[in-house]
Order: structure tokens, then sequence, then C-alpha cells
């Protein structure tokens, strides 16, 4: 994991074009996650690859599902929100659901089905 600090900015999993996630003033930004690991899958297994991926990230910063801020979902096909739903609503935290948007539009890699891009806190310790 690739680790760069600025400006009371911590960055992790650097690459060239973007970061994964950027942490600032309490809050965790991530990238749009994609399917990279299973992009011939369906949406349900897609939402499940990204839903992780999410999960994954949030805990390496310091936060977790139950403290995200704000949740951008963008699908392929207005056909595919049910399942896309049914996946979140097994994956959320009851009663720590987000203020979340979902928009149906192309993606750069017509294989992947969805792409969501998350705002978090960071937990603090008690």
């Amino acid at each position: 994991m690739t680790i760069s600090t600025s400006d009371s900015i911590t960055r992790h999993h650097v690459g060239k074009r973007l970061s994964e996630v950027a942490i600032h003033n309490g809050t965790v930004y991530l990238a749009g996650q994609i399917p990279e690991n299973n992009p011939d899958g369906d949406m349900r297994t897609q939402t499940q690859e990204v839903l992780g991926h999410v999960e994954r990230l949030l805990s390496a910063a310091g936060s977790s599902k139950a403290h995200i801020l704000s949740c951008q979902i963008f699908i392929r096909s207005a056909a595919d929100i049910v399942v896309m739903n049914e996946v979140w609503d097994a994956w959320v935290v009851p009663g720590h659901t987000p203020p979340r948007a979902t928009v149906i539009g192309p993606a750069i890699n017509p294989k992947y089905l969805i792409e969501v891009i998350v705002t978090g806190a960071l937990i603090t310790a008690n």
C-alpha cells in the first residue's frame, strides 16, 4: 500500500492516475469502485464485488460501512436496479443507510454494470 501525506491529506493506493482513498479532516473519500475482478459477471456478482471493495477500503482507512456519509451509484441499465438494490439492502447497515443517488449512464468499460463512489467519516476512538 502506498501512502503519501501532504497538507494534512493522506492518500492510500496512490497510482499515476488516481488514489483509491484520500483522507482529510476526518473524512474518507473513495475513488469510484468497479468490478475489476468480475467484469463478465452479472449485476449481482458485480455489485457484491464493488461493495466488497468499498468495505475493505473504508476499513483500511479507519472507517466502516456504518460511517458512510454519502454514496453515488452509477448503473448501465434501469433494469438492473432491482438486483442492485437487493444486494445493497443485504449489505448496508440497518439504521445507518446513507444518503444515496443512483444514476443510469454508460461506463468507460462496457462490461462494467456498476460503479460506486463513497464518502465516509473516520471512526473516532472514545
